[in-house]
């Protein structure tokens, strides 16, 4: 573990976006995950917002566990469904659906729409040295009408970011991660805990 980086625990069990995180945060933060300072409770997310969800989820670790703490909460807003999925978009298929279950359902209520925009938004809660901060990211694209592509995670294979034209799950990580909702969300953060720590 390098111990010259500021270090911070990443409060979430997705493999993926730690996985992203460590990638942007490369020589500039040493990211823990919650396995890595003993953590195996999965935090509850009971917030209609998204704020409140990556609040909630940071707060739980810091008050549990005492480590600065960042987390995360990413919605889908698909213009034609009102913003839905938004904050339910990790279970929009229910509580134990799979992310494919997610893409089907979203896929199925959307057949014959011709208004297909969408944005993906992420909000990153950080509490460190006693003081609560948000960063905010978002892209805007639309909904493909299958799947696309093998990368990625989550609704990556149908949304299309309108920079590209091409569906994140069809984009190299470090593209993805150069104009992704999360990617523009974590070099706020980075930027600002970085500057702050030294």
């Amino acid at each position: 573990m390098k111990t010259d980086l500021s270090t911070i625990v990443f409060a979430t069990n997705n493999p993926h976006k730690l996985e992203e995180a460590r990638a942007l945060a490369a020589g500039r933060l040493n990211i823990l995950s919650l396995a890595e300072i003993g953590c195996q409770e999965d935090i509850p997310e009971t917030a209609d917002t998204l704020e409140g969800n990556a609040l909630i989820k940071a707060r739980w670790v810091k008050e549990r566990y005492g480590y600065d703490c960042f987390a995360d909460d990413t919605g889908l807003m698909v213009e034609s469904l009102d913003g839905a999925p938004g904050v339910y978009s990790a279970r929009f298929a229910g509580d134990h659906c799979s992310p494919a279950d997610n893409v089907r359902l979203l896929l199925h209520k959307l057949e014959g729409v011709e208004n297909r925009k969408a944005k993906f938004q992420t909000v990153i809660a950080l509490l460190t040295d006693g003081k609560e901060y948000l960063f905010r990211g978002q892209v805007e694209g639309s909904i493909a009408t299958e799947p696309h592509g093998e990368g990625g995670f989550g609704y990556d294979p149908i949304f299309v970011p309108a920079e590209t034209g091409i569906p994140f799950a069809a984009m190299s990580p470090e593209d993805k991660n150069a104009i992704s909702h999360r990617g523009r969300a974590m070099r706020n953060f980075i930027n600002f805990i970085s500057n702050t720590k030294h």
